[in-house]
């Protein structure tokens, strides 16, 4: 009597549209799945065409390619003798689906359509609400008439069948008729097409996509009340920093709760926009993690098997009588049989496999790994050959130097362990096909080049931070003067208008002192660019270079920043961390790293440069320059998007929250300050480089935050309440000091 499972789940780097690519990293984890004796491979959420196609769902092109690489898996020897379950978009009754593909040999295939959605709603956190996507933010178990909610598939029958929708009544199927490239595959017309579960001849396999692990009721808790054995979840959950903990827990309570096993498919990599995937696949069973997958890694197939004994299941749900009374008045999902076995019937000797302590990692390590690795990505997919960066001796620009030089490290480490393709790419992009990256220093000076663009308000303290962090990180490092580019476009100003502008320093207009500071910013972006198409040119090495942007996600919120300026660059690493975050990677690159000139870096004052120095120091900080520090910006952030706090829900809380250090009154004024500066330069979100999504805060007018960027930026009524509840305060505190 067989009883013990060898099953697989996989973590793939699959790319938006590249449907010979992603082809072949699926027929990759196959192999490597059947390698090591597992009998069913699950896939990550719609792995075939690639998980950030946005508006690309809605052309017919993703269909067809979608099903013609489905066609080439079921004429492929590789996926013989072993269910695999593969995630793309179906069309039925002309509306599109995000499915699982669940199949069995070429004579025999399932497919399942699952509710969740392609892009709108990664797990976890929003990252578009965009009402346009034909896929639910949530499943229900509960009919739904007359509303697409989708529904899902997870059949097998004798050719091929589609389980798992959204759009469908709960656990119920219909006829779903194959496009006639499948039909000629599978001789077979038509498959189910619902909402149900996989019955083996050994066990029950139920399927969820991605965000119904994170919904109030997942369908895992029906399913296992129902007596499947084993839930699936192929997963597009995206990296956002302390993600993490709540992932595992999800998935090992999902088991505690109702006992079974789960096994937990993910993206990883950036498939062409914002987000990064962290792979994170994971197999758990009644409540314990039995296989772990890399959280970052630049290998685009990852495959996690694991042995387990059914039996263990069914003692497990055995204990917990209120399960068993619960299962009994569940109602049941169809059941679409297949007559194969996951188990063997000789298989008293197997070893099973041992639960494992789940390892995770800081905040700042996440830092070091997950920017680092989408760069990459960025770098190998663009064919570009290295990075520009504007380095300024501050602590955000050090810290995109630092997230290069950590790329360097991983890649290094990749080819050291056998990493061929890793490798392909690199030799790829420094034009050298015999070169073997091994030192990350010397790696980081082919594919970095780091600029200090001096003007007269530069001080000899940043220049010096500056070539010595890029002195120890290996990168081609130039010093430039913009002072030359200045004068002349300010002369032209002067030359038009017969007026000269001054910085408030020398009898300036507060107008003419920003307008200054703007025009440095500016030209440094100009040059930037320059620099990253011709600098390899001058050098007689092929190629161009990517600019990288430095301006981190507090800035952004604020809008301290010049709109066009250095903040303006082709990608962002750090574009949705926190300065908080940011200064604990710095730190850690210290030590993990050994760059002692970031120890200066993080003792100097935050300061953008812009205006007169002062006895040669400088005389301007960004704190005081924002009228808030760093710390005071996160939680303003955090209260702004994610407590969806307004200016009187956030005085509120924050009256609270900094009880101890501010009275109502400061609190009022420092809400007041940002709201005004907010509302005041939410326009320049619209033009914010594209950075790696890594809080849930970011506000990139893009993606992640859809609010106006026009406001009245005086909030009158809202003020008017926080200064009401002010006067409330205070005169309730002197009536209390009159009393005593």
């Amino acid at each position: 009597m067989g009883r013990k499972v060898t099953v697989a789940t996989c973590a793939l780097n699959q790319w938006a549209l590249d449907f010979e690519g992603n082809l072949q990293r699926i027929l990759k984890s196959i192999e490597i799945a059947k390698s090591r004796g597992a009998r069913y491979r699950l896939g990550p959420e719609l792995e075939i065409c690639g998980y950030g196609c946005w508006d690309h769902y809605y052309e017919s092109d993703t269909l067809l390619h979608s099903f013609q690489v489905l066609a080439a898996l079921l004429d492929s020897p590789v996926t013989q003798d072993i269910i695999c379950d593969v995630g793309m978009p179906v069309m039925h009754r002309n509306v599109r689906y995000n499915c699982r593909v669940i199949f069995l040999n070429s004579g025999t295939c399932l497919s399942g359509a699952r509710c969740g959605p392609p892009c709108p709603l990664p797990a976890g956190g929003s990252c578009s609400s965009d009402p346009r996507w034909p896929w639910p933010t949530k499943p229900t178990t509960a009919s739904c008439a007359g509303s697409p909610r989708g529904a899902g598939v997870d059949a097998v029958v004798p050719e091929m069948a589609i389980l798992r929708s959204v759009c469908f009544l709960s656990r119920q199927i219909e006829e779903y008729f194959l496009p006639r490239m499948i039909q000629d595959l599978t001789k077979q017309e038509t498959v189910p097409f619902g909402d149900a579960v996989l019955a083996t001849q050994d066990t029950c396999i139920g399927s969820e996509i991605c965000e119904e692990l994170w919904t109030p009721h997942s369908p895992h808790i029906d399913m296992g009340l129902d007596g499947v054995e084993i839930v699936t979840n192929a997963s597009g959950s995206h990296h956002v920093l302390r993600k993490a903990h709540a992932r595992v827990d999800l998935v090992t309570m999902a088991t505690t709760k109702n006992g079974g096993i789960y096994l937990l498919a993910n993206q990883k990599g950036c498939d062409g926009d914002r987000l990064y995937y962290d792979g994170c696949a994971m197999i758990a069973m009644n409540g314990s993690v039995f296989a772990q997958g890399s959280q970052f890694s630049l290998d685009s197939v990852e495959v996690l098997t694991a042995t387990l004994d059914l039996e263990d299941v069914r003692s497990y749900r055995a204990e917990i009588s209120s399960r068993n009374l619960a299962a009994t008045r569940v109602n049941p999902y169809p059941r679409v049989k297949v007559d194969f076995a996951l188990s063997c019937h000789e298989d008293l000797l197997e070893p099973v496999s041992e639960p494992v302590a789940w390892k995770y990692h800081s905040p700042e390590e996440e830092i070091s790994l997950g920017p680092a690795c989408w760069l990459w990505d960025f770098l190998r997919r663009s064919q570009q050959a290295g990075f520009f960066l504007p380095l300024s001796g501050g602590v955000d620009s050090a810290a995109t130097a630092c997230l290069v030089y950590s790329m360097c490290h991983q890649v290094c480490q990749a080819v050291k362990s056998g990493n061929q393709e890793v490798l392909a790419d690199v030799q790829t992009i420094v034009n050298e096909i015999s070169y073997t990256p091994e030192d990350p220093r010397e790696l980081c000076g082919r594919v970095l080049t780091t600029c200090y663009m001096a003007s007269e308000n530069s001080s000899q303290e940043t220049r010096d931070r500056a070539r010595e962090l890029a002195q120890q990180i290996g990168s081609h490092h130039l010093g430039l003067s913009i002072d030359p580019a200045v004068r002349a476009v300010v002369g032209i100003f002067s030359l038009v208008t017969g007026k000269r502008p001054l910085f408030a320093a020398h009898g300036g207009s507060s107008r003419e002192n920003l307008a200054l500071q703007n025009v440095q910013a500016r030209i440094r972006m100009v040059l930037a660019y320059l620099f990253a198409q011709l600098s390899l040119w001058s050098r007689g090495v092929r190629g161009g270079l990517l600019v990288l942007g430095s301006a981190n996600v507090d800035e952004s919120l604020l809008g301290y920043l010049t709109k066009y300026d250095c903040s303006s660059a082709d990608i962002n690493p750090i574009g949705g961390i926190s300065k908080t975050d940011l200064r604990a990677f710095v730190q850690l690159c210290v030590e993990r790293f050994q760059l002692p000139a970031l120890r200066g870096i993080l003792s100097a004052p935050a300061t953008a440069e812009l205006e007169p120095l002062a006895d040669g120091h400088v005389s301007q900080t960004d704190e005081e320059d924002m009228g808030m520090t760093y710390e005071e910006l996160s939680v303003f952030g955090r209260l702004r998007k994610v407590a969806k706090a307004g200016p009187y829900s956030m005085f509120c809380k924050l009256l609270t929250l900094w009880s101890d250090i501010c009275s109502p009154r400061q609190v009022a004024d420092k809400v007041k300050r940002f709201f005004s500066k907010y509302a005041m330069n939410r326009h320049k979100m619209t033009t914010l480089t594209p950075a790696y999504h890594a809080e849930n805060y970011s506000p990139d007018d893009n993606r992640f935050d859809l609010r106006p960027f026009l406001y009245n930026t005086g909030w009158p009524w809202q003020f008017r309440c926080i200064e009401n509840q002010v006067l409330q305060l205070e005169a309730a505190e002197r009536r209390c000091l009159a009393g005593d």
